[in-house]
């Protein structure tokens, strides 16, 4: 897919110059971080706070499935920016997006999309978002991020759920004063339920909502009054398990259900992942989110899908939440990460009834919404979604017996597509696990305490499979030959 590619970086832009190929193998030249890689994170920590940076990335070679580093080192990226690369480094069409004049004008001149949208942003919303759209959501909200969209979308729900109560009114003159004082009636006390081990943002309204690490919320001011309540948390293998997670599952919708009839405080609406995927790569059945939905359409509260993660074909098909077989649409769902652009779809009545209320000065970023609308044609015309749910089932039956096998280091394999994951049976081995597979050339990333997440891109091959493999049972031999050496 990625055989040859021409490009150079240089002062006057992409020029066609040098070669990019992908490697058969990944290539190791120095340990990671190398020292060149070392050279430039101490650079870069006089600027900044570094202690998060694994190696420095080399992006002008880079290519495909394979991740550069400053050393040359070349990693198979299982990891891909957090979930966020969805067809490869320096792809063609991204490329030639790139160095389109569309790009050229929106870069040069960006636009406050709420007042003095382009000509052609009607035309680009269509061809980067809408052509995906949920079934059932015909607007599109766009933002900056993932924590951005979430937090627009609470707003979004709070002003329909004021509205509602409302009724068709104009503001009291106690409203208006009120809320300058931030006091009701005018800011009115309502909630959004969210649930344990979930992972929404970091700005204010998501990290209320974010029940996934005490370190995300440390020392920040919360919404005190929005309640959580729990995700299932199953047990593998799940044809062994299906009635025990059946009765994880009603204790679950239970608890939702009481919350949302007894919350002394008003619910505007419930967020959910399809998969919880900052909170150890947690799963629930379609049966639960369509008990979800049930209850949230009989009690008149919004639901709001954060596919922010799970978007854009990872999960085999292009949304996750098509697998649930849902009678009626979600009422929002938010994205981000692979469609390299942000925001929450919608449906009309979610609108806020006067102008400039759900408002910002950008309101989006049309380079981005360039990148996905290029994005989209490259998934929809490969059928990388059809691919990576292929791929995703071969990778998975691989997984399988490894965990029957290694069943000291590997257990619970589940997931869709090659939106996967395993756990490691503590956090310390956990963290060494991912050190030695990077140092085998294979980019990979946790999640929550014990999880290892899978996260490719949409062109990863069963070449790119086999691949790993080699390399994943190298790693596992070498921690049982260390912790194990008699099993």
């Amino acid at each position: 897919m990625f055989s040859v590619l021409r490009h150079n970086v240089g002062r006057r832009g992409m020029r066609l110059l040098t070669s990019l190929a992908e490697p058969k193998e990944p290539v190791l030249r120095t340990s990671i971080p190398g020292p060149l890689s070392m050279a430039a994170l101490e650079r870069l920590s006089q600027l900044q706070d570094t202690r998060a940076a694994l190696f420095a990335g080399d992006y002008t070679k880079s290519v495909g499935n394979y991740i550069a580093d400053a050393d040359g080192n070349m990693l198979l990226d299982m990891y891909c920016q957090i979930a966020s690369i969805p067809v490869g480094y320096n792809n063609p069409r991204l490329l030639q997006m790139a160095q389109s004049p569309e790009m050229a004008t929106m870069l040069a001149n960006r636009p406050a999309l709420g007042v003095f949208p382009s000509t052609e942003w009607s035309s680009t919303l269509e061809k980067a978002f809408m052509r995906v759209a949920p079934t059932g959501l015909d607007m599109v909200f766009t933002t900056a991020h993932g924590s951005d969209a979430n937090e627009l979308a609470f707003k979004a729900a709070f002003m329909h759920h004021a509205r509602k109560r409302r009724g068709v009114r104009a503001w009291s003159d106690n409203e208006l004063t009120s809320v300058m004082d931030n006091q009701e009636p005018g800011a009115p006390d309502a909630a959004i339920v969210s649930f344990s081990h979930g992972f929404h943002g970091r700005t204010f309204g998501a990290l209320s909502a974010t029940r996934s690490k005490a370190i995300h919320k440390l020392d920040i001011p919360a919404f005190k009054s929005w309640p959580r309540v729990p995700f299932p948390q199953l047990q593998y293998p799940l044809d062994k398990f299906s009635a025990e997670n059946a009765v994880e599952e009603k204790r679950c919708v239970d608890e939702l259900e009481r919350v949302l009839r007894t919350h002394p405080v008003p619910i505007a609406a419930i967020i959910v992942e399809p998969v919880q995927s900052e909170g150890g790569d947690r799963h629930a059945s379609p049966e639960f989110f369509r008990a979800i939905r049930s209850i949230t359409r009989e009690l008149d509260v919004l639901m709001i899908v954060d596919e922010v993660q799970t978007g854009c074909g990872a999960t085999g098909t292009f949304w996750a939440h098509e697998q649930w077989g849902l009678a009626e649409a979600p009422d929002m769902v938010t994205f981000s990460k692979k469609m390299q652009a942000a925001g929450f779809f919608h449906t009309r009545q979610l609108v806020p009834d006067q102008a400039y209320r759900n408002f910002n000065t950008w309101l989006g970023d049309p380079p981005r919404a360039l990148l996905a609308q290029a994005i989209v044609d490259e998934v929809l015309e490969k059928n990388l979604v059809g691919q990576t749910r292929l791929v995703g089932e071969y990778l998975k039956s691989h997984l399988l017996p490894l965990a029957i096998r290694y069943h000291r280091l590997v257990t619970s394999v589940r997931g869709n597509g090659t939106f996967l994951a395993f756990d490691c049976p503590t956090p310390e081995l956990r963290a060494e696990f991912i050190e030695l597979m990077r140092q085998e050339g294979v980019n990979m990333g946790g999640s929550g305490d014990r999880a290892v997440r899978f996260r490719p891109m949409l062109t990863l091959t069963k070449t790119h499979v086999n691949v790993f493999l080699t390399r994943l049972e190298s790693v596992l031999n070498k921690m049982y030959q260390k912790y194990w050496p008699r099993n």
